[in-house]
C-alpha cells in the first residue's frame, strides 16, 4: 500500500468515530431534549455541557498532528467508558465499533505505536 492509500485510509477510518463524536458533543452542549433526557435518567445531568465539551476537545487534539497521540488515547478512553456504560444497561454497545475504528485508523497511520517495548 502506498503512503499515499495510507494516508487517505486512516482520514477515512479516523474521521468516521471523529464525525460521531463531534455530533454528540454537539447535541450535548445545545442541550438536545433526548440527549438531556437520556443522560439525566443514569445520573449525568449536571455533567452533560461538560462532557460536550470534551469531546469536542478530544477530537480536536486527535486532528491536530503534535497531540493526536494524546488525542487518540482521550477518545479511546471517553469511548470505553461509553461502551461500558451502554453494555452495562443491556444495550448494544455503538461505541465499540468506534473504538475498533480508532484502533484500525492509528495502526494505519503510524505502525509504530504497536510496537513492542525495546524494540
Amino acid at each position: 500500500m502506498t503512503n499515499k492509500a495510507k494516508s487517505i485510509l486512516s482520514i477515512i477510518l479516523l474521521a468516521i468515530p471523529s464525525f460521531m463524536v463531534v455530533f454528540s458533543g454537539i447535541m450535548k452542549i445545545s442541550g438536545n431534549e433526548a440527549m438531556v433526557t437520556g443522560l439525566s435518567k443514569i445520573g449525568y445531568g449536571p455533567y452533560i455541557p461538560l462532557l460536550g465539551i470534551a469531546e469536542l476537545v478530544f477530537v480536536a487534539l486527535l486532528w491536530i498532528p503534535k497531540t493526536w497521540k494524546v488525542g487518540f488515547l482521550f477518545l479511546l478512553s471517553y469511548l470505553g467508558g461509553a461502551a461500558a456504560i451502554e453494555v452495562g444497561q443491556g444495550k448494544s454497545s455503538i461505541a465499540l465499533l468506534f473504538i475498533a475504528l480508532l484502533w484500525a485508523g492509528a495502526y494505519v497511520k503510524n505502525k509504530q505505536l504497536f510496537a513492542a517495548a525495546g524494540n
